[in-house]
């Protein structure tokens, strides 16, 4: 620690932000989850982790509302123990697109016995990667200390929320998305992207899902949130913007959704969330959408209003593929740390 300077250049030493700090000795574990296998649209999310930690080390760490938020404990959960989850994601891709083209009538020879057999070896490594993170996450709570997931497309905090849910009796779910991930066993894969708010509905631990900046849904989702009654509360896009547009204020609409919350909450952030500059290579953008300071501000006003922030993942930041002789495009992952320190703050600073 009197080697660290937060004023110079940081050098990356395979930690987030370059923070010194062993993770067996901070509040705030953050593990990484290079996981993508069921993303519908275009893959990518895997290799997030990495383009945010890759660009988490140029970032200024002064925060003009809390002091010295550096010195909070940002710990990094050994980035090699994921390796094994990027392997397994890598492999099963390939799999999993078989069955997305098949689902989609691009493939249309794909034998049912293969392609049953196919989906029982995709569910089980879906399994077997939620087990890992839930694992991984029970033995960071059993020290009374919080974890947060740096995904990887949305599916992956679901281990999370499972260690969670026999830690808490009681919490909510803010959720940051384009979609609103209520679909139950999209394109056959019960661990779905698409899923993950369906799944996390099935833990009796969520009390409430309030979901803000959602623009891209089905009816069946709709109709499933409506079947939830109060315990699913939508700020759909449309809305915020067309209240925004009458003359309501961005301050009148967050202490409005943060009112929706319970006393401990969860908060899970797709990147998509946000406008599409911000995160152009996301998996599955839409029009639309937040900007960096209605988050922030929302974001502070959550850590002002007492609310127990007790565990986040930031999902689905995908770097761009590399073009032949030009370096890549650092955007998302520049976007995404930044994103991720401002989560990191915000639950440190509500302990």
């Amino acid at each position: 620690m009197t080697d660290f300077n937060p004023n110079e250049a940081c050098a990356p030493n395979n930690h987030y932000f370059g923070f010194p700090y062993e993770y067996k000795e901070t509040p705030l574990v953050l593990v990484s989850m290079p996981w993508d296998v069921t993303t519908s649209y275009r893959a990518g999310a895997a290799h997030g982790p990495q383009a945010i930690l890759d660009a988490s080390v140029q970032l200024d760490f002064f925060d003009f509302e809390i002091a010295d938020a550096w010195k909070l404990g940002i710990g990094t959960y050994p980035v090699e123990e994921s390796r094994p989850i990027a392997a397994l994601s890598a492999k099963m891709r390939p799999v999993a697109e078989k069955q997305i083209a098949f689902s989609e009538g691009r493939l249309k020879r794909y034998p049912q016995a293969k392609r049953e057999a196919d989906r029982r070896l995709l569910e089980e490594s879906c399994q077997r990667a939620n087990a890992w993170l839930e694992a991984v996450c029970d033995d960071i709570l059993k020290e009374n200390r919080h974890a947060a997931v740096v995904g990887g497309d949305h599916s992956s905090p679901y281990g999370l929320l499972k260690a969670l849910s026999r830690v808490h009796e009681a919490f909510g779910i803010l959720h940051l998305d384009a979609h609103a991930d209520l679909r139950k066993a999209y394109e056959g894969f019960t661990f779905s992207h698409a899923s993950i708010m369906y799944n996390a509905l099935q833990l009796k631990q969520v009390m409430k899902l309030v979901q803000v900046g959602i623009r891209d849904v089905c009816q069946d989702e709709q109709d499933y949130a409506a079947s939830q009654g109060p315990r699913v509360q939508q700020f759909p896009d449309i809305a915020l913007h067309r209240r925004l547009y009458e003359g309501e204020t961005w301050h009148t609409l967050c202490q409005e959704i943060i009112t929706a919350l319970p006393e401990k909450v969860y908060i899970s952030f797709d990147i998509d969330a946000l406008q599409p500059s911000l995160c152009p290579h996301t998996g599955t953008p839409v029009p639309g959408g937040l900007d960096f300071a209605q988050v922030r501000y929302l974001l502070s006003l959550l850590r002002q209003s007492g609310k127990r922030i007790i565990g986040f993942d930031l999902s689905e930041v995908a770097p761009a593929p590399p073009l032949p002789r030009q370096q890549a495009d650092e955007w998302d992952g520049n976007v995404g740390a930044r994103v991720l320190y401002m989560l990191s703050n915000t639950l440190l600073a509500s302990l």
